[in-house]
């Protein structure tokens, strides 16, 4: 076995890399299955491209130099070769068409394909599989729906085995090893995973990287005093370290426990930033980062495309900090994709980061978190469509603080891409800058009071039905819960609320990313009170919007004169009409200035063409002068009407809450 090679640090980079190349291939012909991985020369190649970064950002988290740390770097990359050798041919074959070039001149064959979650097919759906479908199995029925209203990405809620009753709703996590016993086998998994690829669906699943239940073996062990996995979490004896730590660190949640720790039965204290059965993992041990890629990688066999990374921001602890979003947390998510680049390259990851706009955008990198929810569009896409109603102190009638979003806050890092939402599973949270909204006039928290209170139908006048998440009375504080169709007024037999659905979704479907759905939400699934009954679930209002399968109105879909039907057809029109258009690739958008408060604007450009948005959030008709179409060509048609229109001549007039996708050709 080779030793850990003797270099100069005033040796030539070229040099480090062949002899740190070197070691590794020493170590890899040590073991079983080393001479596979030599013989693959893919992965090798996979390895020397990616060493050169892994090993300085390893470094920088767990050793003094290259040589402490490359054996334990040499161990972690045999993992790696371990896990791609079990990797099935089907998904190496999608490795081969997705995975990034590492050719040191340009390879033609790798730009396709480099960006295929950004192309205009692109559409995502999400649910629950238990609600949805009853089981794994069960959910495999359900794909040819899918291919028919034209997914190519579905996400399925946490559905790996996790205490019962109370785990957070699947993110206290026991095992990514088992599935729910109620949802099957991780068998079932695996051919669930398949049969959705080869119809084209990429399936996502959630990675919850800050914590495990206390139910997780790991943490069993940890509480036997195995001394490997109590250095797995943040245990203390006493109360001396947790004090240090809770001078500078927040309470999530503090109707659960106080602080940031909760008591063991044995006297001990452990790391418990959300739920006290939510033990945080220690990163600051590499084994800790060893043992969850080796999970990561383990899914990513299984057949997962995409990660949805949880609880991303709290990953690293460091004293005097407020331990969330610190520099090492990105560090972390680069070797995670470093990981991925070399045995399942095809992996992508994508966050959800429910804060200041700046940091949600600061996970968004080719090299950390390729795709991203994008929750200030989502929040300001219901701030515009209600406040244009009610808020008179804000100038009623006004889309200036979505059109400012749109035009200052949509460009992301090239090779990634928003995922563009009208609502998720989760609350919805006005997450909107201060800062931004002091540009318009706008007090934000006086604004994000009267949101509050119009949506939970506090507000007179209000048809929204949504009910207050983690409210609290004495600061206006809450979220909101509540399905598309409830909060658009369905639920309360409002006049225009269909109109006022596929409103929000264009908005969505036509910005730039991909479009994702909660299902049941296309047929107009409304809220359902039952969750109140159930104890597990009656104090988290967020289950109003999680009902089970509405069978009636998809059944509806199918009969024209119903509801389902005019909404579900509708949308199905939108995600045609985003297929069919090639300007909704990518994720360029340009701000345009309709001169009408109550009418958003934005453009979609390509080589040769460009589609200009045109969006009524108002209850009246609106027109848009044309005196702001001169800069534009003469003729546009509308790709939602199919009727063709002389802009510069005429204008265009927009019924109440309704939109346009004007396009112009060279």
């Amino acid at each position: 076995m080779a030793s850990t090679p003797e270099v100069s640090v005033q040796a030539p980079a070229d040099v480090l890399e062949q002899r740190w190349m070197h070691y590794i291939e020493s170590q890899m012909a040590a073991h079983i299955n080393g001479r596979a991985l030599i013989a693959d020369g893919a992965f090798l190649a996979r390895v020397e491209a990616n060493l050169p970064h892994l090993l300085p950002l390893y470094v920088s988290l767990y050793g003094d130099s290259d040589i402490d740390t490359l054996p334990s770097v040499s161990s972690l990359i045999q993992k790696c070769g371990e896990l791609w050798l079990d990797r099935h041919p089907d998904l190496k074959d999608l490795d081969k068409g997705r995975g990034p070039c590492h050719h040191t001149q340009p390879c033609a064959r790798f730009v396709p394909s480099r960006k295929w979650f950004q192309s205009n097919k692109m559409l995502g759906g999400v649910c629950y599989v238990d609600l949805y479908a009853t089981s794994l199995y069960g959910l495999r029925s359900k794909i040819p729906y899918f291919k028919e209203l034209g997914l190519t990405y579905l996400h399925l809620m946490p559905l790996f085995d996790s205490p019962e009753p109370r785990n957070d709703g699947g993110y206290a996590v026991s095992s990514y090893r088992r599935a729910k016993p109620k949802l099957g086998i991780m068998e079932d998994l695996r051919d669930l995973a398949r049969e959705l690829r080869v119809e084209g669906i990429s399936l996502c699943l959630d990675l919850v990287v800050n914590h495990t239940s206390n139910e997780h073996e790991w943490a069993r062990r940890a509480m036997d005093g195995e001394k490997k996995f109590e250095e797995y979490y943040w245990i203390f004896p006493d109360r001396e370290g947790p004090d240090v730590f809770e001078k500078t660190t927040r309470e999530i949640f503090p109707d659960d426990h106080p602080g940031s720790f909760v008591q063991l039965p044995d006297g001990r204290w452990v790391w418990s930033t959300f739920y006290r059965f939510q033990w945080d993992l220690n990163y600051s041990n590499p084994k800790v980062f060893e043992a969850m890629a080796v999970e990561m990688l383990y899914l990513a066999n299984v057949g997962v495309e995409i990660f949805r990374l949880d609880a991303v921001a709290f990953m690293w602890k460091e004293e005097g900090t407020t331990c969330e979003s610190l520099p090492q947390v990105h560090t972390l998510l680069k070797l995670f994709n470093i990981i991925c680049r070399i045995a399942a390259p095809s992996v992508l990851f994508k966050s959800e980061a429910i804060v200041h706009p700046d940091d949600v955008v600061s996970y968004i990198d080719s090299k950390e978190c390729q795709l991203s929810y994008n929750p200030l569009q989502m929040a300001l896409t219901w701030e515009a469509r209600h406040s244009l109603i009610i808020c008179f102190a804000l100038a009623t009638r006004d889309v200036s603080f979505l059109s400012q979003a749109i035009g200052s806050r949509h460009y992301i890092a090239q090779g990634c891409a928003w995922i563009n939402y009208v609502r998720s599973h989760d609350d919805i949270g006005w997450t909107f800058a201060d800062e931004d909204a002091a540009e318009l006039g706008i007090h934000g928290q006086s604004h994000r009071r009267f949101l509050n209170n119009y949506f939970v139908n506090r507000h007179p006048g209000s048809f929204a039905r949504g009910l207050p998440f983690q409210d609290n009375p004495k600061t206006g504080d809450c979220r909101i819960s509540g399905t598309t169709a409830s909060l658009c007024g369905l639920e309360a037999g409002e006049a225009g609320s269909i109109e006022r659905i596929l409103l929000v979704f264009s908005v969505a479907m036509s910005t730039g990313g991909i479009p994702l759905i909660y299902l049941g939400d296309e047929v107009g699934q409304l809220n359902d009170y039952s969750y109140r009954n159930d104890p597990s679930k009656k104090d988290d209002s967020r289950w109003v919007h999680r009902p089970e399968y509405p069978e009636q109105r998809y059944s509806e879909r199918l009969d024209p004169s119903t509801t389902a039907a005019k909404l579900y057809n509708g949308l199905r029109q939108l995600i045609r009409l985003r297929k069919d258009t090639d300007e909704f690739a990518g994720g360029i958008v340009m701000s345009f200035d309709t001169g009408n408060k109550a009418v958003l604007g934005y453009l979609r450009p390509s080589l040769d063409k460009l589609v200009l948005c045109l969006a009524n959030f108002s209850d009246d008709p609106q027109n848009v002068a044309p005196s702001k179409f001169k800069v534009l060509p003469y003729k546009a048609r509308d790709l939602v009407s199919g009727e063709e229109l002389r802009l510069r001549q005429s204008g265009i007039r927009l019924e109440a809450q309704h939109f346009a996708w004007l396009r112009y050709e060279a």
